[in-house]
């Protein structure tokens, strides 16, 4: 299974019948992904990877509410690891250690990101820029930036339902967007 590439339902399945290998199968090529959503947000690797811990506990002990009729595994899995490393971000723990850190423990953007998870960066952050622009401001502040909702309405100076309405209309955007890129790579490969 180390080489086997499995289909997402394929993957749900194994991850529904509580299959280790189903699980190790998601870390081995998940958590690439995800960890370069917390470490973008929580900017510290020893955090990073205590969140990333915490993420995939929370996916395994989850995975039957998860509902693909709302999100793909993926987006589901993304939301949970953004949502955990804003989490850890606000914690009061954290905030402690962080007046303890010395600066060289600080990661930028790029560091830690192994040239295949900056690509898949690239790419989404590709994606994300063909997105009118209001939408586009608001995925980058929340899922790039690491702010909730109600930061961005507040640093934009607009109402919390008008971001709620805005995010949902860019997601369900950005899901189209996706539909089409894949459909396109799907025809390049069988050409």
């Amino acid at each position: 299974m180390k080489n086997e590439t499995i289909s997402p339902d394929q993957l749900l399945s194994l991850l529904m019948n509580r299959d280790e290998k189903g699980f190790n199968y998601l870390y081995r090529n998940y958590s690439g992904a995800l960890y370069g959503v917390i470490i973008r947000i929580v900017r510290y690797k020893e955090e990073a990877n205590e969140v990333l811990q915490d993420v995939f506990v929370k996916i395994w002990n989850s995975i039957k509410s998860f509902d693909d009729k709302k999100a793909s595994l993926y987006t589901w899995m993304l939301n949970i690891a953004r949502n955990s490393a804003i989490d850890r971000l606000k914690s009061k723990s954290f905030q402690n250690d962080l007046q303890n850190q010395s600066i060289p423990d600080f990661v930028s953007d790029g560091v830690g990101l192994s040239t295949e998870q900056n690509h898949e960066f690239n790419e989404v952050g590709k994606m994300v820029n063909t997105l009118r622009e209001g939408y586009r401001i608001l995925i980058n502040k929340a899922y790039f930036g690491g702010l909730t909702q109600e930061e961005i309405a507040e640093e934009l100076q607009i109402p919390l339902g008008t971001v709620k309405t805005r995010t949902r209309a860019a997601l369900l955007e950005l899901k189209e967007i996706l539909k089409e890129f894949k459909f396109i790579f799907l025809f390049f490969l069988l050409k």
